[in-house]
């Protein structure tokens, strides 16, 4: 459905039009080497700085005619995913779009958000991957994702250069381990009978207490006394299965026990049907990957077997980014904690104590084994718990990763003490709590009545999605707008008291210390945290007129002011007369008139 913002192609190191260049091109060759030392996880690959090599040769765009896209050879392409062959559209993917801006490709965005003016919708340096209505897509304009990909796929197939088909990336799953601390694998091998289970009456194995860790190796191979045994069916000497199963094993059921800890068997079905599925899940890419595959194939399982009702295990799923900081390394290599550097120049770095030159490395996620950790101790010390957590809240999306500075803390800090100080040090005396709403508001006063509404909409939703960076952006917003709001206007005493207990109550679950304080100082007797949620007032959301994009065959020509919720034929006939519009369809036939209300209008030719 994307395929209009396709701006390169790449393939796998060891597809085999990659192998066959690679015979006369040594950069390719040695790349190709260096694809196949890196780890092909989904975690390896997510992490991993994206490149690639051009081939030289070109793909042609199946819809547009004489477009042809470079390939490339790229190390985020596996062979085991699909063809081992991609399209790339970086406005909405991430991998995509960190290739592209690191190779200075085009970025097309092709689907914008829901509400959003097609004609100021950008990407920069986070791909669009959320739903949306289709955009600079020919045919395809104005659908949706879901009916989009329909339309695209028949298309490809009514020009035979494509058949819809369903991929599986699901590989095997080796379950052993090598090691002492494990779940035993419950199988014994003799001679004659071959692998025999152990019978459910002797389960669960038991691990031996009196284990050495003295020899290199399996511990568990080296316990005589343990691993020899005799076989469950002929009853002849034998020998346990030494390895244990992988932690994974183990940890993709165990939310189903957490419904019912105190049963007697494994659980409860009556409390597991109850509580399932989990509402949210939350982990880092290098688990939830591997843990949501393992825990939806033992989810289904148990149901298969009639052990619980439900099929998924999760009906929320949050994968949050890492927490990143620049590695340092001194003269002989040994790695260095932040607070052991200091920075002289640009590109200056010494030691603190011996005044040796620093090695600086590229920004990674936070490892005590490269010593790149910040102790969040000394920020708290500094600034307090609450300028610690809206920072880490209001940098980035939690699906990104952060990159740690000290820069950050500082902005959080100076809006922390703004908004003290607007609260506690008011320019004049708030009005008393509970204070009748005025009758009538000043226009500037009733605009800003109109976005505390707004704004406790969005950012009901914006927590609700776990987009905290974006709450915190429009938190901040309204702020400035309660701050420059003229106090001597009609009701705007009664708005400002109105719009700081907004604030306060939605600011609370970032900066709960704070929170309180500044709710305390409003008048109020019982806690923020018992507080109601701010209620919206639905009639101050519609704004009386929209800006609507008036496209001609998915390009942008203008705009066109309009009431909310106008009648398409109205609509339709107001974007034909915008100037611009007559300019391009002058002399042609106009095939169709798209018109997603309150949005776009596309003129088809």
């Amino acid at each position: 459905d994307t395929i209009f913002g396709a701006t390169f192609c790449a393939i796998a190191a060891n597809h085999l039009l990659a192998q066959k260049l690679a015979l006369d091109n040594k950069e390719l060759a040695d790349f190709i080497g260096e694809c196949n030392k890196q780890g092909t996880s989904e975690a390896a690959i997510e992490t991993v700085e994206k490149k690639g090599v051009d081939t030289g040769v070109t793909a042609n765009h199946p819809f547009i005619k004489g477009k042809e896209l470079p390939v490339y050879v790229a190390n985020f392409v596996l062979m085991e995913y699909g063809s081992g062959a991609i399209y790339g559209c970086p406005a909405h993917d991430q991998r995509d779009l960190d290739f592209a801006r690191k190779y200075n490709l085009d970025v097309i965005p092709v689907v914008a958000p829901d509400g959003e003016r097609v004609d100021r919708f950008t990407v920069d340096d986070i791909a669009y991957t959320e739903d949306g209505v289709h955009i600079n897509s020919d045919f395809m304009d104005g659908l949706n994702i879901k009916d989009a990909k329909v339309a695209a796929i028949s298309r490809l197939e009514e020009l035979s250069v494509g058949t819809r088909a369903i991929n599986y990336r699901l590989r095997d799953w080796g379950v052993s381990r090598q090691r002492y601390w494990g779940c035993p694998i419950p199988i014994v091998h003799c001679e004659a009978c071959g692998d025999v289970p152990v019978p459910e009456k002797d389960l669960p194995v038991q691990l031996p207490d009196s284990v050495s860790f003295d020899a290199p190796g399996n511990p568990l191979a080296n316990h005589a006394t343990w691993k020899n045994t005799t076989c469950p069916t002929c009853g002849e000497p034998a020998e346990r299965e030494t390895d244990t199963f992988d932690t994974f094993f183990e940890s993709s059921w165990y939310f189903v026990r957490f419904c019912s800890p105190q049963a007697e068997t494994a659980f409860d079905r009556e409390a597991v049907d109850y509580w399932m599925p989990v509402d949210q899940y939350i982990g880092g890419i290098e688990h939830a990957v591997l843990h949501l595959l393992y825990s939806r194939f033992f989810t289904r399982a148990l149901e298969k077997c009639d052990y619980l009702g439900v099929s998924e295990p999760f009906a929320g799923l949050l994968t949050q980014g890492m927490v990143c900081h620049e590695t340092y390394q001194d003269t002989g290599g040994a790695w260095l904690y932040p607070e052991q550097v200091v920075r002289r120049g640009e590109e200056d770095f010494i030691h603190s104590e011996t005044g040796e030159a620093v090695t600086v490395g590229r920004s990674i996620k936070m490892s005590k084994s490269k010593f790149n950790v910040v102790d969040p101790e000394g920020i708290i010390d500094n600034y307090g718990a609450d300028t610690a957590r809206l920072f880490v809240l209001s940098d980035s999306p939690p699906e990104r990763d952060l990159e740690w500075t000290d820069a950050g803390i500082d902005g959080a800090w100076r809006f922390l003490n703004r908004l003290w100080r607007l609260v506690a040090e008011p320019e004049q005396p708030h009005i008393t709590v509970g204070t009748s709403k005025p009758s009538a508001f000043s226009n500037e006063a009733g605009a800003v009545l109109r976005a505390i509404h707004k704004t406790t909409f969005a950012v009901s939703e914006d927590l609700d999605r776990f987009r905290f960076n974006k709450a915190v952006a429009r938190i901040r917003e309204l702020t400035n707008m309660l701050d420059g709001l003229d106090k001597s206007s009609d009701g705007a005493a009664w708005v400002l008291r109105d719009g700081y207990e907004t604030v306060v109550r939605l600011i609370g679950p970032i900066m709960p210390h704070l929170g309180e304080e500044l709710w305390e100082l409003l008048g109020h007797q019982s806690t923020l945290a018992s507080a109601p949620w701010p209620s919206v007032d639905e009639t101050l959301l519609q704004d009386d007129n929209v800006t609507v994009a008036v496209q001609v065959n998915g390009k942008l020509r203008g705009t066109i002011e309009v009431p909310m919720d106008m009648e398409k034929q109205l609509v339709e006939t107001a974007a034909l007369e915008l100037s611009s519009v007559i300019n391009v369809v002058s002399g042609k036939t106009i095939r169709k008139v798209i018109v997603v209300p309150n949005r776009i209008v596309n003129v088809v030719l």
